[in-house]
């Protein structure tokens, strides 16, 4: 008889845990806390612009050997000389570059030759110019302020300068080329630009996301005169990251904005603020990697009992997480399967470059469910288990960015050379909104273009 009882005390208890379990599964058919309605509308980025500050060198011997080529190497012309044409040509030794007070500073010796009724007479000839350096708006090194002194210690040429103005015509043959002299630093710095402005796709999963910077204008400092000139250039960016991507990658980027000079730019390493503005279907598909096959097996005491179909939403300040429970349990004499839906729910913070939301609990829904299940594993390791797998390491993630941001922004030949560094990815802050979820990042790195490049052969 106590055989009997004990028997029809398990069938009891296991037909009340079923009725129980199965109007608890039925109660979360709908969705608790509300879903917002969905929306089409993109993730909005809304980024505030920021300076991506890059250091030119361009040395002496670049300028050098440009220079070379510009100022005219040999002349020639007729001059008047005691009531007959004479004629006169010259040919100039390599220049010597310096610099003094902010000028370029160029000195060669040239050795000129003036007929004469007999053969002719060869006179030298010191040439020195000093101009200053500028970068124009189209990113060409010129030269204002130009200053020709063509003077000799020989007097038989200052006697000729002074009838036929020799030295006058070498002065303005050597001005007129300083004055088309240009230097263009356009190529290195608009592959540095086309590098920059082209989408970065990001893997999360499942989910791809675009990193951008849009370009919104390139600033140039000040002028150094350091053995060679050294400008600092900013590019003007508005940076972000979209999930899913606001712009094919593949997409084909502005051309170089002209360039604005400027009276001051900060220097050294620089901090961008890069919002990443995710879905939370994208948050959601991101999220999946923790599920093996689409299911994610967390109870020890029942192996089988899995959690799937995770969805991640926001209501009424809260980021939302459901999941479908399923499978079976066989314990204390209960076999039946699980099938329901339950909810938990907390606010996003970011701790340590980890978004996580660490207040996540059980809706009272759910919490009654789970109690009416106790058997089951209880709710707290659910909860436990759900927190470890919403843990999103931004930092770890983007640790691809910043390695192929710095192997893009990397590159250059014998001319010239540009390299980017990104040395430090810090999360700052993450804001739950109605469709999608902003996190913001600061990228803090350095970047540096050299003329030529300093390992050129």
């Amino acid at each position: 008889m106590a055989k009997h009882r004990s028997l029809a005390s398990r069938l009891s208890r296991f037909g009340l845990f079923t009725t129980v379990a199965l109007a608890a599964c039925s109660r979360f058919g709908a969705v608790y806390p509300p879903r917002p309605p969905e929306s089409p509308a993109a993730p909005v980025a809304d980024p505030a612009p920021a300076r991506i500050v890059t250091h030119v060198s361009v040395t002496s011997g670049a300028l050098k050997s440009s220079l070379d080529e510009t100022v005219p190497g040999k002349g020639d012309g007729d001059f008047p000389l005691a009531g007959t044409t004479r004629r006169y040509s010259w040919t100039r030794n390599p220049l010597a570059v310096s610099f003094s007070q902010g000028r370029l500073v160029l000195d060669t010796r040239v050795d000129a030759k003036v007929d004469v009724r007999v053969g002719s007479l060869d006179f030298p000839i010191d040439l020195k110019v000093a101009a200053e350096p500028v970068v124009n708006t189209d990113y060409k090194v010129k030269l204002q302020s130009i200053d020709v002194k063509v003077t000799s210690t020989d007097r038989r040429l200052r006697v000729a300068d002074s009838v036929g103005g020799v030295f006058e015509a070498i002065r303005a043959q050597v001005h007129q080329k300083l004055t088309e002299f240009e230097y263009d630093l356009r190529p290195t710095l608009a592959e540095a630009y086309a590098r920059v402005a082209k989408p970065l796709e990001i893997p999360i999963g499942d989910a791809k996301g675009c990193a951008m910077l849009k370009v919104l204008g390139v600033e140039a400092g000040p002028t150094v005169i350091a053995d060679g000139l050294e400008k600092d250039l900013a590019l003007v960016v508005a940076p972000s990251v979209t999930l899913p991507c606001a712009e094919a990658a593949d997409a084909p980027a502005a051309s170089l904005p002209p360039l604005a000079n400027v009276a001051t730019i900060q220097p050294g390493p620089f901090t961008v603020t890069v919002p990443i503005a995710a879905r939370y279907d994208e948050l959601t598909r991101a999220m999946s990697v923790t599920f093996t096959d689409g299911k994610y097996f967390f109870s020890e005491d029942y192996p089988k009992l899995y959690l799937e179909k995770p969805e991640i939403y926001e209501s009424q300040g809260l980021l939302v997480l459901k999941m479908h429970i399923a499978g079976p349990v066989h314990a204390a004499g209960i076999d039946t399967d699980i099938n329901g839906d339950i909810f938990l729910s907390g606010h996003l913070s970011v701790v340590d470059n980890e978004l996580k939301i660490p207040d996540l609990e059980p809706t009272i829904e759910t919490s009654n469910f789970l109690l009416s299940i106790k058997a089951m594993a209880d709710g707290p390791k659910i909860r436990d288990q759900a927190r470890a797998a919403l843990r999103l390491d931004i930092g770890d993630r983007l640790r691809t960015v910043r390695t192929k941001l710095s192997s893009d922004l990397t590159f250059g030949g014998p001319r010239a050379c540009f390299k980017g560094d990104v040395d430090r990815i810090e999360v700052t802050g993450a804001y739950a909104h109605g469709n999608y979820v902003r996190v913001y990042v600061a990228v803090t790195g350095r970047a540096a273009a050299s003329v030529p490049c300093p390992n050129a052969g």
